[in-house]
């Protein structure tokens, strides 16, 4: 149900001054359920979210599904290291997880002939960095509620 949430913040309108700032909601909650369900969400459940993400924001189809996939894997790769930092740690390793979905993301827009970014194309990554820390005790303190395990 969260993913779901994060697919519906993701096309939630934002006046035109935010939109720059909206954070990548489905990649940082999956990212989280790499790291605390590395069992049960991987790298399939990525790249079908990420299909889903393509296709409801009209993006190239398989572009969201292959930078979730590779963050899923890094982050499923690094699970047990990265649980046992601190949350501004985690923060700078999502921050690092959320740059790589952009650059594939900007890659597969250059392979299909879409002009160059400005600055405002990371700022995403930026914002969704530093929503982590509440985003985890968030999803955590759900995850214990409910006893997902």
């Amino acid at each position: 149900m969260s993913l779901l949430a994060g697919l519906v913040l993701t096309v939630l309108p934002l006046p035109m001054w935010a939109k720059p700032l909206r954070p990548e909601w489905t990649a940082l909650i999956l990212i989280y359920w790499c790291m605390a369900l590395p069992q049960r969400v991987g790298v399939t459940v990525a790249w079908t979210v990420g299909l889903l993400q393509d296709v409801l924001q009209g993006f190239l189809l398989g572009a969201h599904a292959l930078a979730f996939s590779v963050a899923a894997f890094l982050t499923l790769k690094l699970h047990r290291q990265i649980r046992v930092f601190p949350l501004w740690q985690q923060a700078l390793s999502t921050l690092l997880l959320l740059l790589v979905i952009r650059l594939i993301l900007l890659w597969t827009r250059g392979l299909i002939g879409h002009p160059g970014v400005d600055w405002q194309y990371w700022l995403p990554a930026l914002t969704g960095a530093a929503l982590w820390p509440p985003l985890f005790l968030g999803l955590r303190a759900v995850r214990r509620r409910f006893q997902v395990r």
